[in-house]
């Protein structure tokens, strides 16, 4: 798909996670496939070791990615993830107690694209086995002990036709009103007085649902990381502490409790 698109200059990134024994043979088929489509090819090497998590693999990954995009000066990383990925992951993120985005985490940005989102895997298989493309499986996709190949061996194929179709409708409409939402909490942010200060009394009289929703929104738009737990320890400081509190965030921020706001900095060194 994406080499025969006029005026689009293609960098193939490969990240060779560590995980399994054989993975540097997935790494010598894709230089291989695209130095016949005459792509620059950069790769790199995580030596995770094999206890590694699906989430630990991940965030090496796009780590990776987002360094070669940003060295090459590139418009955005481009994925294969198909609509199994999309499904496999919202029932992870359900059983996980992830939040309304986590259903939805799957999708198209400004930075990331995901163009096969709608196609089912197996259209894939029979597209590459129809025009005798090579692929490698991972050997890893059967050990059920990661909770995704427990999820796609024992729950996708007992889905009937209809109830897949349902669920990928579903999950569809909740794009939209995640995007919705979205959009609504960055326009809220953006009438607080600056990017790092929210209206303590403003904040206050939220509703302790709506009050995380602005909370996350307010620390991704700061790029800060955080996690469910976190979240709730600083909603509930920001609407409790007396002025001159702080509340930790991550290594290089911190949240002050003032008397008329909250104040995101960085932390001192």
């Amino acid at each position: 798909m994406l080499k025969d698109l006029p005026d689009v200059r293609l960098i193939v990134a490969h990240f060779d996670h560590g995980i399994r024994e054989d993975s540097h043979t997935d790494k010598q088929l894709v230089e291989q496939i695209a130095k016949a489509y005459g792509f620059p090819f950069v790769y790199d090497v995580g030596n995770l070791g094999k206890t590694a998590s699906e989430a630990t693999a991940r965030a090496a990954r796009y780590k990776f990615l987002r360094r070669v995009r940003d060295l090459s000066q590139a418009t955005a990383i481009i994925t294969a993830h198909h609509q199994d990925d999309a499904l496999e992951t919202a029932i992870i993120n359900w059983l996980r107690g992830t939040g309304r985005r986590g259903y939805t985490a799957l999708k198209n940005d400004h930075e990331l694209l995901r163009p096969l989102l709608d196609m089912p895997k197996q259209e894939l298989i029979n597209y590459a086995k129809r025009h005798k493309l090579t692929w490698h499986e991972d050997s890893t996709n059967l050990d059920t002990t990661y909770l995704r190949n427990l999820i796609r061996q024992k729950i996708m194929p007992q889905l009937t036709a209809k109830q897949r179709a349902d669920m990928v409708e579903a999950l569809q409409m909740l794009r939209g009103t995640n995007d919705k939402i979205d959009e609504k909490l960055v326009h809220f942010l953006h009438t607080q007085p600056k990017k790092q200060h929210i209206d303590r009394h403003w904040f206050t009289m939220l509703p302790h649902a709506v009050a995380l929703e602005v909370m996350a929104m307010w620390l991704r738009l700061n790029n800060c990381e955080f996690d469910s737990k976190l979240l709730e320890r600083l909603v509930n400081g920001a609407k409790t502490l007396t002025p001159g509190k702080r509340l930790d965030i991550d290594k290089t921020h911190i949240v002050e409790v003032k008397d008329r706001n909250l104040a995101l900095v960085g932390r001192e060194r």
